[in-house]
Formats: structure tokens, sequence, C-alpha cells
């Protein structure tokens, strides 16, 4: 918690900080780029940077962690930083990295600010900073510790094993050691980074949900093409690369898994709800699921933008089917090719499955009492998803998500413990 001497000082300062923050963002990933260009090509998503999406995340992490150390002084904040620790992890951060961003942070502020950030208020904020740099390296220690690598070394390469196409826009690729060892544990619902050279030197890193059961030999990802969301980048750098490039037999760099939207075992009934590629962690907990051969009371959702759009399609059904007592109910958009009229085998795996047309409404689902959920997809879906699940009496404490891409939870209306 923040010193005596400092409390009172945040405090006043943190609405004058919180209305800056995003000029204080700005102006910190200018000036750390400047000194380091190399962590823009190398290490940070170029493509958040253009579109401003990773200044807004760490301006929301920053003013959630504040308000937590003013408004609840007695709790341990750092449990909002969980998320951030797995995706630090997946990079390989290292602790003596803090100490180059809080320079420029701290220097960023005074820049905007100006003469308000007095030694006082510099020295508050100051602490602010290290109280959660420290909640951060503790956690990424305990998290590189648990993954049996030194902090930062989660990178190797992989073979890959298998290229499917899995929808129009996305591939899966099965991944292998090259050493002909079965691949590490993970649990369902994590992730792994994935680092490629692009034409102009850069070796940009994405995220890639692990989409298949962790009792498998190999691991999966499923790659869709993204699209770009600002400035002058191409569409999907990376994605690109890899649906352009990647083949079996090449080799791809890839940490070691981690991520925090997990499912734990037991016998509570779960609800996993999806939109687009966030089908991919969601898969990984229902492979899970049927391989265990689990009698947990299952609801799956999903919502696309149409059939040929759904990835993992004729996967997910039949793990449902595999399952006594799971059930699936698809929302598209558009409902030309819908699965039901295909071949024999694709109509029985999709009988008695709803397929509905439009937007995702759980308003006519009977959730069992005690339900947890997981959620996966764009934001507007989470949070549309999220307040139909609260209107249906579930706990807020008991519905969990993940983001792709930076957490914007401060303007997405999710709260950062959802």
């Amino acid at each position: 918690m923040l010193s005596a001497e400092s409390l009172p000082v945040v405090r006043a300062t943190l609405p004058a900080v919180a209305e800056s923050l995003d000029a204080v963002t700005e102006a910190f990933y200018r000036r750390l780029f400047d000194e380091r260009p190399e962590l823009l090509r190398d290490l940070f998503n170029r493509a958040n940077q253009a579109s401003g999406t990773q200044r807004q995340a760490l301006a929301g992490a920053v003013a959630g962690f504040a308000s937590l150390l003013v408004g609840r002084p007695g709790e341990r904040p750092d449990v909002i930083l969980g998320r951030i620790a797995h995706k630090h992890a997946s990079l390989g951060v290292t602790a003596d990295q803090y100490a180059l961003v809080g320079r420029h942070l701290l220097d960023a502020v005074a820049e905007v600010l100006g003469d308000a950030v007095t030694p006082q208020v510099a020295a508050a904020w100051q602490e602010v900073y290290w109280l959660m740099a420290n909640a951060l390296i503790a956690r990424e220690a305990q998290l590189y510790a648990q993954a049996e690598v030194a902090d930062g070394e989660v990178w190797r390469n992989m073979e890959i094993a298998e290229r499917t196409a899995e929808s129009a826009d996305a591939v899966s690729l099965t991944l292998r050691r090259l050493d002909g060892l079965p691949t590490e544990a993970f649990l369902p619902g994590q992730y792994v980074s994935v680092q490629v050279e692009l034409p102009d030197g850069a070796r940009q890193i994405r995220q890639y949900s692990l989409s298949s059961a962790p009792d498998r030999k190999t691991w999966r990802i499923t790659v869709k093409r993204e699209r770009a969301t600002g400035g002058t980048l191409p569409d999907g750098e990376v994605s690109g690369w890899l649906r352009a490039h990647a083949r079996e037999g090449g080799l791809l760099r890839v940490s070691r898994p981690f991520g925090d939207l997990v499912l734990p075992d037991g016998d509570g009934p779960v609800l996993l709800a999806s939109a687009g590629i966030g089908v991919t962690p969601m898969l990984s907990m229902l492979d899970r699921l049927a391989l265990t051969s689990s009698r947990r009371s299952v609801t799956v959702v999903h919502a696309d933008r149409s059939p040929g759009d759904h990835a993992h399609r004729d996967e997910q059904a039949e793990r449902v089917l595999q399952l006594p007592n799971a059930t699936l109910h698809v929302w598209y958009e558009d409902l030309d090719g819908s699965p039901s009229g295909a071949d024999g085998d694709r109509a029985e795996r999709w009988a008695g499955h709803p397929v509905h047309e439009g937007r995702a409404d759980l308003a006519g689902l009977d959730l069992p009492a005690g339900t947890t959920a997981y959620l996966c997809g764009p934001l507007p879906f989470m949070r549309a998803v999220r307040g139909q699940l609260l209107a249906k009496g579930l706990d807020p404490a008991a519905v969990h998500y993940e983001v792709f891409g930076p957490d914007l939870w401060r303007s997405s209306g999710l709260p950062a413990d959802a």
C-alpha cells in the first residue's frame, strides 16, 4: 500500500493525472522509442502503437491501479495486474526493463503536467509506479519459475507439423518440439507468443491461443488474418505473414504458454461464450472436457458473421456431442451456407444445435445455478453478453474474460476484475 506521506498526495493529484493520462502515455512511448527504437521494432506491437490502443490500455492500467491504492488501501491491488504479468511473461520481459520504463513514464508525467509536478508529487507517483512494477516483477518471476525457465528465457524454435484451413480467413498450425519430446503441459485457455521476422527486418510478436486440449502431444494455434486498425501498417502484419509463409516442416519461434483465463478442474456448470476467433481458447476448454469425459453441465455459445467465417465450426459441434450434458447455441449475422443443410455427417453433428440469425442473445437460455462463465471475443460482444449474464443473476465474480490485444477494460465497461 502507499505510504502515509504519499497517499494524500496521490489522492489529491489523481484527477489531474487521470485526465492527462492519454497525453502522458503518448509522451511516454515517444520518449521510450526515441531512446530505444528496437523496442518498437522487436518487442511492442507496432500495429497497436499506430492505432493508439496500447496507449489507452496503459492509461487504463495506471489509472485503475492508482485508484485502487487510494480508494481501497487495505486491499492488494496487484490482482488487477495478473493479465498484464502473463502477457509480459509471454514476451520475455525481465525485471531490469522496469527501470527504463519507470524513468520515461515519470518524465512523461513531468512533461505533460509541468510545474504541477513538485518534488513531493514526483516522489508520490514514483512510489505508485514502483508498487505496480514490483507487483508485476514478483508475479512474472513466479510465472517463469512455474514454466521452469530463467527469467525471460521463454523462447524456442518449434516445427510446424501440420497446417489446416479452418475457415475462409483462418488456418491452424500444429507445432511440435524439435527434440521429439512431448510439448509441455498448459492450462486450457492459455496462449503462446509467436515471433516472426518481417520483410523490413522487424521481429514482431503476437499472441495466439492454444486451440486444442493440453493432453495432446503437440500444440495447436489458430491464426486469423487480421485487419489493420490504424496508421499506415498493412493488414495483419504477423497473421498475414503466417498465412503466406508458415508451411509444414517450417520453423516458428514460440514462447512457453501463459494466460490467466483458464478452465479449472471441477464439476460445476460452465458457460463458454465466444465470437469470431475468440472460439480458440473456448475450444481448448471444450476439448479438455471431452477428453476427460466430463459430466459437467456445459453451455456453449458462439457468434460469427456466417458459417463460412466460423473457425473450427464442425470440431466445436463434435466436441459438444461428445459431452452428455452440453448444449451448443450459435448465432450468425448471415445464415447463408448454414451447416444444417450440408452433408450427412455434418448434418448429424449439428442436429439439435440451435442456429439463429442475428447477434447473440442469451435471454432465452436457462443456465444452472452456480454457472461460471468464460468469455472471449470482440469487446462489444463481451460487454453485451456480460450484461445479459448479470441480468440473469450471475455473480460478477463468476464472469471471466480474455481480450485479444490491449485490454481496454477502462473504456469497454468491463471491470478489471471481471
